[in-house]
């Protein structure tokens, strides 16, 4: 039987710089709103060319990650604003819920925090504290935080250093900001659930920290239970 095999590609030097930059979005390092170094500046901190920098953000503002502004710049979007995946697509269709997302979350980031306890490194810890801290800075501003609440729960992913949970948190990235949108704007109604939800998170991060998987897996539950527990109550009084 005659197989057909098809030569091994390289992989281009844009689609490394893409994945490089959808990686800072994806932390939050890029925020939205912010404005990109030029790709002349780029080209030199990445040490490509400008040609390989262009078909970067041509693909990012395709897909909605960036956007460009005439005589400004090129913007980081909000991540309403990022095109939604297929899994987004296919899942809307079936009229998912928050509980159906949540029960989703709790098998992917239990696990997800898990390995990170074991995992981490410092460049990691450093990224979980700096999102606990813009979180702690936008509530205490009147914000929701889901930017920084988004960037927390991603940190954990990349911090597995699993490629297919980072890869299967990346697809759900939309779904996940769409649910933690939802999640603190009903949430925080209750002034008493801020502090909670707050104390939860540090409670993750100290377990991860302490090297604790098995610390870390429960205070994930724990955050992921209080929240489904939250939605629950609140259905039955609707």
């Amino acid at each position: 039987m005659k197989i057909e095999l098809k030569p091994i590609k390289p992989k281009r030097i844009s689609d490394q710089v893409f994945e490089q930059l959808r990686e800072l979005i994806f932390r939050g390092e890029l925020k939205p709103g912010e404005q990109i170094m030029p790709e002349r500046d780029l080209a030199d901190a990445l040490g490509v060319s400008r040609t390989s920098v262009r078909d970067a953000i041509r693909k990012l503002v395709v897909m909605g990650f960036l956007e460009q502004k005439q005589g400004q710049g090129t913007f980081v979007r909000g991540t309403e604003a990022i095109n939604r995946s297929p899994l987004a697509v296919a899942m809307e269709n079936q009229d998912a819920s928050l509980t159906d997302l949540l029960e989703v979350r709790m098998g992917l980031e239990t696990n997800a925090a898990a390995l990170a306890a074991l995992r981490a490194d410092e460049k990691d810890i450093r990224f979980l504290e700096k999102s606990i801290s813009e979180l702690e800075e936008q509530i205490r501003n009147g914000e929701l935080g889901n930017e920084a609440d988004v960037s927390f729960h991603m940190a954990i992913t990349y911090a597995t250093k699993n490629p297919v949970q980072i890869y299967l948190m990346k697809t759900f990235f939309d779904f996940l900001f769409i649910g933690i949108k939802e999640n603190l704007r009903y949430l925080y109604e209750e002034p008493t659930n801020i502090d909670q939800i707050f104390k939860q998170h540090v409670a993750i991060i100290q377990a991860i920290k302490n090297r604790d998987p098995e610390a870390a897996f429960a205070a994930m539950k724990t955050h992921i239970t209080f929240v489904m527990d939250f939605f629950k109550k609140l259905n039955r009084e609707v």
